[in-house]
C-alpha cells in the first residue's frame, strides 16, 4: 500500500471516492502531493519494517506488541474522524483492515508472551 501512495497518491483516494458515491458516503478530498503523505508512507514502511523483523524473530514479543499498538491506532484514529468528522469509506476501510491486524499482532503477542512464561 505504501508503494501505491508513493507512485500514484491521487489514485487511491479516487478509487475509493468512486465507491463512496455507490454507498451514499461524502467523497474525500484528493490533494497534491504534500507533506502528510511523506508521513503516511514512512510509517507504512515502519509497519513493514516491524512485519519483517516479527518474521525474522518469531521468538521476540516486542515486535508484535509494537505493530498491534501501530496498528490498533491507526484504527482507532479511522473510526474517530469517520465518526466525529468526516464520514469517508477510505477511513472506514482503514478501520477495519488495521484493526484486524492489530488484533492478529496482538494475538501473536499474547501466544508469545505465554510459551516464556
Amino acid at each position: 500500500m505504501g508503494c501505491l501512495f508513493l507512485l500514484v497518491p491521487g489514485r487511491v483516494l479516487i478509487f475509493f471516492n468512486s465507491l463512496s458515491e455507490y454507498l451514499g458516503l461524502n467523497q474525500s478530498p484528493v490533494p497534491d502531493f504534500n507533506f502528510y503523505i511523506v508521513l503516511a508512507i514512512a510509517y507504512m514502511y515502519l509497519v513493514t519494517l516491524v512485519a519483517f523483523l516479527m518474521y525474522k524473530h518469531p521468538e521476540n514479543s516486542y515486535f508484535p506488541l509494537l505493530l498491534a499498538n501501530g496498528k490498533l491506532a491507526s484504527s482507532l484514529l479511522s473510526l474517530c474522524i469517520f465518526v466525529f468528522s468526516q464520514p469517508y469509506l477510505i477511513l472506514v476501510v482503514n478501520c477495519v483492515v488495521d484493526g484486524l491486524i492489530g488484533i492478529a499482532a496482538y494475538a501473536f503477542y499474547r501466544k508469545i508472551k505465554s510459551r516464556g512464561s
